[in-house]
């Protein structure tokens, strides 16, 4: 494979600038440049200014006989909350293949929420000299989809509210012929996406006026639980001020007052069916299957039953194409999709990972970023994204720091925000061997999937040559097939060149299938059960509401579907304080949930919240916009 025509040489300078700095220094290639070089043609992208552009789904068809790459995941250990440059890594491999390794490679990352990069954790574009560019487009709006998502989202959260306002004042009658109102000649049909109910309901008439009176009941009355609704509105900021709120307490809505309250949009279950779908015809079908709550009866009610599936699937006909854009060093990358990985799966999106298969071709590589460590991010990436998009990894990355490591052996608290405390800073092997410990479950639960693990160590300037070695050595004896030292956020693609090669090795290297943790067809209790034992826990504890919730699950048909654990991603337990690799812990299960549409089970282990919180000290605090040159400064 030749390299990018595009590659672009950057000059590193140290002590390394801030990141928004590093990314206004250069001036990226015009996007149709990095669209050449993957043989795209204008027919296959829509161009969104001079640096984005979103690659149509067609090219999927079109290459449908093509070979693949290489498919490699990164993972990581359990991070501290600062985060061990997870992207960064995946960015700076990436650049190393491309621009210096001179191999056709293909980056694909999540989109970040507005969220974190207002909030505590700043931007998510990698940093240093490996992160994707514009940044400030990369972590604000880019291309919509968020806004989509929300749209899309709270217009389904209006009709459930809607649908139930108006059966409390209506008569069966009265609610068909609204809902068939009459057409210039007088006469009632029914619309397309009310011929998807009647066909649930197993009634075969094509004309309102052949319906019974309880064929009428039946259709025309979903009859919702309001205290079975689990659909909540979104919003793409933190704001823990709606994390609880109540609704209809307007004067037109006497009696309909109830309790819901605000997710962020990332944590939808609409931002998790574009992850996880495989055409527009498919996302289709899982929009509409997306359950809201049940019936009185304790029917599922879904998004199609309430006539909005088409709708949803309108609102984001533009989000399923992924978005082109660039590293620093000019390797193409594909942002697409951004579902949070300690609540949903938290992977970027099957279609930008099967675009780039095809577009890497044999012999090139794609890289693909699992959230957090591998026993959320990775592990969902293999037992629910790889079971819906068939594709098979090669290799699984983990990046570990010293800093994490030296955490888990026993340091003290690291604490966002606050200075490092100096055993962090200071050489302290023992205390990184102690922490290895985390590292090495975390590698032996990923190479029990079948792929060969190779471990960046994210090198920091503070950390001495004793306390790397150390790292290597404990990543082989857990049985690594190679652990890599590198510099990428110091020297960008050259820092990460150890770990291409490292990593084009054990992909052509694997020898085992793709193993999954457990197969579908056991109890929703059997593989929660398998999940938890990979943490290290000896049990399972169930709350009597879990214990209800996976009752009323397997009774409704929904067993079959994987599990998607949404538990901190601070440690292997439900306990964020228990740091290494615990043990003989129960995993208690707070409550059960299901997101239909997209295709998984999600237990809650312990307290999750899905809208995040402000700190006293915004990241927004730092933002601003240089309104002599229009660039945008402070950006993390």
């Amino acid at each position: 494979m030749s390299a990018s025509k595009t590659v672009r040489k950057v000059e590193v300078l140290s002590p390394v600038p801030a990141d928004i700095d590093i990314a206004n220094s250069v001036e990226p290639f015009h996007i149709s440049e990095i669209a050449k070089d993957l043989n795209l043609s204008p027919k296959h992208y829509d161009l969104y200014g001079k640096y984005k552009a979103k690659v149509l789904l067609s090219v999927l068809d079109e290459l449908e006989g093509s070979g693949d790459g290489y498919y490699v995941v990164v993972g990581g250990i359990t991070p501290t909350p600062l985060g061990e440059g997870k992207s960064t890594t995946t960015v700076g491999l990436c650049q190393a293949l491309g621009a210096f390794l001179d191999k056709k490679v293909v980056t694909c990352l999540r989109q970040p929420s507005q969220g974190p990069t207002f909030g505590i954790k700043g931007g998510a574009a990698g940093g240093g000299y490996s992160q994707v560019i514009p940044m400030d487009e990369f972590n604000l709006h880019l291309t919509g989809d968020i806004h989509a998502i929300t749209a899309a989202n709270n217009l389904l959260a209006a009709a459930i509210d809607t649908r139930v306002f108006h059966e409390s004042t209506q008569s069966d009658k009265a609610l068909l012929n609204r809902l068939c109102p009459p057409n210039k000649e007088g006469k009632r049909s029914f619309s397309d996406i009310m011929f998807r109910r009647l066909k649930k309901l197993g009634i075969s008439k094509n004309k309102p006026e052949e319906l019974s009176p309880q064929e009428v009941k039946k259709l025309a009355r979903l009859d919702i639980d309001p205290a079975s609704i689990t659909w909540r509105r979104v919003m793409d900021v933190n704001d823990r001020f709606l994390r609880k709120i109540t609704v209809g307490q307007g004067p037109e809505e006497k009696g309909m007052v109830r309790e819901t309250g605000f997710d962020i949009s990332v944590a939808s279950e609409i931002m998790a069916v574009l992850a996880l779908t495989t055409s527009l015809a498919d996302m289709r079908e899982r929009l509409g299957k997306m359950v809201i709550g049940n019936s009185k009866a304790g029917d599922p009610v879904t998004a199609d039953d309430l006539g909005v599936g088409g709708a949803l699937t309108v609102l984001m006909k533009d989000a399923i194409n992924p978005t082109l854009m660039q590293t620093l060093e000019g390797t193409p990358v594909l942002v697409h999709a951004g579902p949070f990985a300690n609540i949903a799966h938290g992977n970027s999106s099957i279609v930008a990972d099967k675009i780039a298969l095809k577009l890497a071709g044999p012999g090139g590589f794609v890289v693909t970023e699992a959230g957090f460590g591998s026993d959320i991010g990775t592990e969902k990436f293999m037992n629910i994204k790889c079971r819906y998009s068939s594709l098979t990894p090669q290799c699984a990355v983990i990046v570990a720091t010293i800093r994490a490591l030296k955490m888990h052996g026993g340091g003290p608290e690291v604490v966002a925000g606050k200075p490092l405390d100096r055993a962090y800073t200071t050489e302290n092997v023992s205390l990184v061997e102690a922490g290895c410990v985390n590292l090495a479950r975390h590698i032996s639960n990923t190479k029990a999937y079948g792929v060969n693990v190779v471990v960046a160590v994210n090198m920091f300037a503070t950390d001495s040559e004793a306390e790397l070695n150390a790292v290597r050595n404990a990543a082989l004896a857990a049985g690594a097939y190679d652990a890599v030292v590198c510099t990428h956020h110091a020297h960008g693609g050259k820092g990460a060149v150890e770990l291409g090669i490292a990593v084009q090795k054990a992909c052509e290297n694997v020898t085992q299938p793709l193993k999954f943790l457990y197969p579908l067809d056991i109890s929703i209790k059997e593989k929660i059960e398998a999940i938890a034992r990979s943490y290290g826990a000896n049990g399972v504890e169930y709350s009597e509401q879990a214990e209800k919730q996976i009752e009323m699950y397997s009774k409704q048909g929904f067993s079959g579907l994987p599990i998607c654990m949404a538990k901190t991603q601070y440690s292997f337990s439900h306990n964020a304080a228990e740091k290494g690799a615990p043990t003989g812990f129960s995993l208690p299960i707070r409550d059960v949930r299901a997101s239909i549409g997209a295709g998984f089970i999600y237990p809650l282990v312990g307290t999750m919240s899905t809208m995040p919180g402000l700190p006293t000290r915004p990241c927004f605090y730092d933002i601003d916009l240089d309104t002599a040159t229009g660039k945008v400064i402070g950006l993390s």
